[in-house]
């Protein structure tokens, strides 16, 4: 018993003074309150994210050599569009008629990857060549700067309207499984 209460002590006060999960942020647009104001983004205890939610963030599936399963979502990169600011690499807004993505912070790598070309490939088959010219911050959102969104999940690529139609997408689906790889 005394262990059990010295333990979850012990993980309140490295929670509570750690400057990283001092300011996290819900999914639901303000400061997390309850376990259950960050479904499936951040995990929230008393105003504060876990330690799991930084596994989250950080921890992206390992990147294959041939190719790594993510997710495609759609994202618009123009100025006004639901990408916020403008993109990291450059701090310019660019075409959707451009295939381009942002890519999860992990995989993003602190922009190691900024203009850097990637091979995408969807389940039927298809599959483009796109630029790299932004981050999908798994860190930080539901602000100004991310257009109100909540942080991305550890595996997405984020594609412009171009990269959905070179696979033959419809973008009305959302979230669609493919495969990436660095050529």
């Amino acid at each position: 018993m005394f262990l059990a209460s010295f333990s979850a002590l012990a993980f309140t006060i490295i929670i509570s003074y750690s400057p990283f999960f001092a300011n996290a942020l819900s999914s639901c647009n303000g400061a997390c309150h309850t376990l259950n104001d960050c479904s499936g983004q951040l995990i929230c205890i008393n105003a504060a994210v876990s330690n799991q939610a930084h596994l989250h963030a950080k921890g992206n599936p390992t990147l294959s050599t041939h190719a790594t399963e993510a997710k495609l979502t759609n994202n618009d990169f123009s100025e006004g569009g639901d990408g916020g600011g403008p993109s990291e690499c450059d701090g310019k807004y660019h075409s959707n008629s451009n295939p381009i993505v942002a890519l999860s912070t992990g995989w993003y790598n602190g922009g190691s990857r900024c203009g850097k070309m990637i091979k995408i490939r969807a389940s039927n088959g298809k599959s483009v060549m796109a630029a790299v010219v932004d981050e999908c911050d798994s860190m930080r959102g539901c602000d100004k700067e991310h257009a109100g969104q909540p942080p991305c999940k550890n595996n997405i690529v984020d594609g412009s309207d171009a990269v959905w139609t070179a696979l033959g997408l419809d973008k009305d689906l959302g979230v669609v499984d493919v495969t990436w790889s660095m050529p």
